[in-house]
């Protein structure tokens, strides 16, 4: 039977009244938000490109993951879409790249950044877009895109 709100409110109330730290502590923490982007991840390597002006579009149906949170497996499809500049993605080499998050611990969305990171530090695209599509758990499930060039941050007033 689930607490009501009255019974919970009156029980933080009893805890202040008699001095006790009420607050509870943070279920994810900064050191989940961070799990896996300090991963040595590998190089993807590259070939020159020899055509202007056409579109590559790369899938990975079979993309996997860990929860750093849960430990419990994140399955999904990652689909990564560029128009190159002077150089394309080597297929085989890419495919081991997304092969080393297989057993890392990272959230969803810190896969995607991190994949669209990567593409544009080896790549050097016009533009690129990175959509990890991730299957439910625990009836939820999600869909991150990350794009580049990055939209500029608003001056803050």
């Amino acid at each position: 039977m689930m607490p009501s709100k009255l019974s919970t409110k009156a029980s933080v109330t009893q805890a202040i009244r008699h001095g006790e730290d009420s607050t509870p502590s943070p279920r994810y923490t900064a050191d989940h938000a961070a799990a896996g982007l300090d991963h040595p991840f590998p190089q993807i390597e590259t070939w020159p490109n020899q055509f202007p002006s056409y579109e590559i579009v790369v899938n990975d149906p079979e993309f996997t993951s860990v929860c750093p949170k849960t430990g419990l497996p994140d399955f999904g499809h990652i689909e990564i879409r560029y128009v190159p500049d002077l150089l394309c993605l080597e297929l085989k080499s890419l495919k081991e790249y997304l092969q080393s998050f297989r057993n890392l611990g990272i959230f969803q969305e810190n896969v995607v950044n991190q994949v669209m990171e990567d593409v544009v530090r080896w790549a050097k695209p016009v533009w690129a877009e990175v959509k990890g599509e991730f299957r439910p758990r625990g009836g939820i499930s999600t869909v991150v895109i990350a794009r580049f060039p990055r939209p500029k941050k608003p001056a803050r007033p």
